[in-house]
């Protein structure tokens, strides 16, 4: 028996961290069942809190391990696998241990402004340490007779049509992850390696690194997500690329930024929705905003298509990495702050419409890298002019992701090192502040002002006496609710008030009846003495009797726009 470890990856192309599923492990297990073998699947977070997983890993011939984080994030209720965890694997000598992922190919990303972690120790207690496509070459140990000497370590899939049929085997797989069915997303791969490959690519990048793009045929994509629909999928992410804009562009090999292709979109997104007619989360992921800005009328229309059979609150995460000329120059960078602007106007232009889910329907993400070469003081300041412009113009950009580089072996970047995030620290923490205290506040209440119902929040994890949640998709809101609400729902919430990069909100409906005292306590004007009257007198069974309990039936009848509900 083959056992598939998902330690979690986070690559600047792919997600797999929990809500996500990533590709690796459904490409591997698909791989497993076409050669013919039994396998099972475990994620890190089941070793965590359950011993007994633990056993099947003794039990079983082969542990396949997935881990891997190449780009720093945040995480709610769970994380990528750090090498640590992973030394309990010494003590395991009948199976044949594997390591794939991102850790195999550039090493352990532990956090932004670090170089990659590569442990001696932690290697050497593998049998085999992937650093080409694990699907092909597990497949091909199988075929050999589990002979790891027979196998080249770095082997790659010749074209992305080689995966079909292991992308389809593999669905099943889904099935035994601990958020199947309701609250799992698949990551799911259009095509690999970047256009700007020509160019070298981004410094920093390890995209380029995979050469130029290899695009996956629309009906394998299609088939795929057909098969995971068919499980119980019902949450796909068209994630896994450097550009949705440049899925299946002309020119791909002669052009740094090769010409969008509408019609390939197109047929993609609707095929999608053929064979997916119920799905309930349909977003993307990375988008060039040097690509849209050069082709402003086909990454209209491709925006729109997106628009057309998607569902809302959808993020096109734009790498902008540097306003700053200088770092822009040296570090090959993919566009300037005249691109970014002109690439955020075209998507707030087809996407600022509020959607059903109550966010707008696709609104660009910006993403920032800071310790780049070339750096210097001003390099803050025309990011922050960057920001203001957008403030200014009143454009909406549904989030601002800002992070120190990850130097990993390979890039350009990594002779540099950590040097210049350690001389800038001070810089960075200083300029985080203020980007959070003037733009992402303020961006925060004109995306969702107070009162915005949104629907479909999937209650996740307590901290304290607060429950937070999430939508599913992209680049999800964090949701803190007062009190400790059940966890594992998804309910409507009300916005009531804000954080830097979250939002405060109330249940909605209200079952004044049932939620806890700090809930109640979070309602307009009622505050612990209200509430304390409140639940003295409850349970309600209607309006009237509710509103003589208060003290100010004005109060009442405010809050009772809240959808306050009188349930058993």
């Amino acid at each position: 028996m083959i056992t598939i470890l998902d330690g979690y990856v986070d690559e600047p192309t792919c997600l797999g961290v929990p809500p996500y599923i990533s590709p690796y492990p459904r490409y591997i297990a698909g791989s497993i069942l076409n050669a013919g073998e039994e396998v099972r699947y475990l994620t890190i977070d089941q070793l965590r809190i359950n011993d007994e997983k633990v056993k099947l890993l003794y039990r079983s011939d082969v542990i396949v391990v997935i881990a891997g984080m190449a780009v720093p994030g945040r995480y709610l209720s769970s994380f990528p696998a750090s090498p640590k965890e992973l030394f309990f694997l010494n003590g395991l000598e009948k199976p044949i241990k594997i390591l794939c992922g991102p850790a195999a190919r550039h090493g352990f990303g532990i956090s932004g402004g670090k170089k990659a972690f590569n442990n001696r120790e932690l290697e050497e207690s593998f049998d085999l340490i992937i650093r080409g496509d694990p699907e092909i070459i597990i497949n091909q140990l199988i075929l050999d007779g589990f002979n790891v000497d027979a196998v080249d370590p770095n082997a790659s899939r010749d074209s992305a049509k080689e995966i079909r049929d292991f992308a389809i085997k593999g669905a099943n797989i889904v099935k035994e992850h601990p958020n199947f069915p309701d609250y799992l997303i698949a990551e799911v791969e259009t095509y690999r390696g970047c256009p700007r490959t020509i160019t070298g690519g981004c410094s920093f990048c390890i995209e380029p690194l995979k050469g130029i793009p290899d695009f996956r045929p629309v009906k394998d994509i299609i088939d795929e997500i057909k098969a995971l629909y068919n499980t119980g999928i019902k949450h796909f992410r068209i994630g896994n690329q450097p550009c949705i804009f440049s899925y299946m562009s002309e020119g791909v090999g002669e052009l740094e930024f090769p010409k969008p292709n509408p019609e390939a979109i197109e047929k993609l997104f609707s095929g999608i929705r053929n064979v997916a007619p119920d799905l309930k989360t349909l977003h993307i992921d990375n988008a060039n905003p040097g690509t849209i800005a050069r082709y402003p009328e086909e990454c209209k229309k491709i925006a729109k298509i997106i628009v057309r059979y998607h569902t809302s609150g959808d993020v096109a995460a734009f790498g902008v990495e540097s306003a700053d000329p200088e770092v822009i120059k040296k570090n090959n960078l993919k566009a300037d702050p005249d691109d970014v602007i002109k690439a955020v106007r075209i998507l707030n232009e087809v996407g600022r419409t509020r959607g059903d889910n109550g966010l707008p329907e696709l609104l660009p993400g910006l993403n920032f890298v800071f310790g780049l070469n070339g750096e210097s003081r001003r390099t803050f300041e025309y990011d922050y002019e960057l920001l203001k412009r957008l403030m200014e113009e009143n454009l909406l950009v549904r989030r601002i992701n800002l992070r120190q580089v990850i130097p990993f072996p390979g890039t350009r970047i990594y002779d540099i090192g950590d040097k210049l995030v350690r001389k800038h620290k001070e810089y960075f923490k200083r300029f985080k502040r203020l980007v959070r205290e003037t733009i992402d506040r303020p961006m925060l209440e004109k995306i969702v002002p107070r009162g915005t119902i949104l629907k479909y929040v999937y209650t996740e994890i307590h901290k304290g006496k607060t429950t937070f949640a999430r939508q599913l998709g992209s680049y999800p809101l964090l949701v803190g609710i007062p009190g400790e609400l059940e966890l594992g729902r998804f309910i409507d919430v009300k916005v009531i008030d804000y954080g830097f990069r979250s939002i405060t909100a109330l249940p909605y409906p209200f079952p004044i009846n049932s939620l806890p005292r700090e809930t109640i306590e979070a309602l307009p004007r009622i505050g612990k003495k209200r509430a304390i009257r409140i639940l003295k007198n409850r349970p309600f069974k209607k309006e009237k009797e509710f509103l003589a309990s208060m003290d100010d039936a004005s109060v009442g009848r405010e809050i009772m726009e809240f959808g306050i509900v009188f349930d058993k």
